[in-house]
């Protein structure tokens, strides 16, 4: 269970589940009839609910894969020494069958039940995530942004599980996770340097220092801002979701934006970092609580 991060694994789900949510109740989707007449027992929401796990199952597997990659740098890091194969609780291939399972049987789901570009998107953030950002974390802060594109991939799968297309409002959804991982993953960078550091992980506060980091994270916010009502721009949600989003994201570039006054010591700015990283937590669920609620109330 460890082994598959579960926090990062349940906050995807939801991400997932609620783009799986929308695509349902968009007029678009090829569902819409089914969904209206049967409700629950609609073939639209077996498709969703499959996209829903075989999206968990990928990100439960990278994870897992990610963690056996980095088992040997796991133990040089506080927020890591205590996983499952960096204390040597689990055998190294143990773990390795645990996450090939978990990425095979993803790919199973998603191929039985949902369709061919979901199951394609699935594989594409699985090697993503695993093999192209995790090797890259050691060499150049830009994995940050690298990491991000897999990282994005649940609202999209779930959208495309249930659509089968690549369209605006699933690519609008992605935008939205792929702009909020930056700051709330610079926050991160932040308040455990010294644990990147020792690790030999290239973040931007150990190349480019925490001013630099603190800036990114502003910017990245700001951007957020517009990102963020790209569901009401497009036509998706309407003016609650919208009202909420502009409202959510301004508070949350207020939080960045405390980031650049002078503090009394390290502890101070560490404070502040975790405090950011706490408000990006709550950001993300209160923004997929706004879309979900502006679909059945408008």
């Amino acid at each position: 269970w460890t082994l598959t991060k579960p926090e990062v694994t349940r906050m995807c789900a939801l991400t997932a589940a609620g783009a799986a949510w929308m695509a349902l109740r968009s007029s678009d989707n090829p569902y819409a009839a089914e969904t209206m007449a049967d409700g629950w027992c609609s073939p639209g929401f077996a498709v969703a609910f499959a996209g829903v796990l075989g999206a968990s199952l990928a990100v439960a597997g990278a994870s897992a894969l990610n963690m056996w990659l980095e088992r040997a740098k796991d133990p040089l890091m506080a927020r890591t020494r205590a996983r499952p194969l960096a204390m040597r609780r689990l055998a190294p291939g143990t773990g390795l069958i645990v996450a090939a399972g978990l990425c095979a049987l993803a790919l199973v789901v998603l191929a039985l039940f949902t369709n061919p570009l979901t199951t394609l998107l699935a594989a594409w953030a699985i090697v993503g995530y695993a093999l192209v950002y995790t090797p890259l974390k050691y060499r150049t802060p830009l994995a940050l942004v690298i990491g991000a594109v897999p990282g994005a991939a649940p609202p999209l799968l779930g959208w495309t599980a249930v659509t089968g297309e690549l369209d605006p409002g699933g690519l609008a959804l992605f935008a939205i996770l792929f702009v909020w991982q930056m700051p709330h993953f610079l926050a991160i960078t932040l308040f455990r340097r010294a644990d990147f550091a020792r690790a030999g992980i290239r973040c931007v506060p150990v190349v480019r220092g925490e001013l630099v980091t603190r800036l990114q994270a502003i910017a990245w916010s700001v951007v957020l801002v517009p990102i963020s009502l790209l569901p009401t721009v497009i036509g998706l949600t309407g003016w609650l979701y919208g009202a909420v989003a502009l409202l959510l994201s301004l508070g949350f570039l207020a939080s960045a934006c405390t980031g650049l006054r002078s503090f009394a010591s390290p502890a101070d700015a560490t404070r502040w970092a975790r405090g950011f990283f706490f408000a990006s937590l709550v950001y993300l669920p209160a923004l997929i609580a706004a879309l979900v609620v502006d679909v059945l109330v408008l």
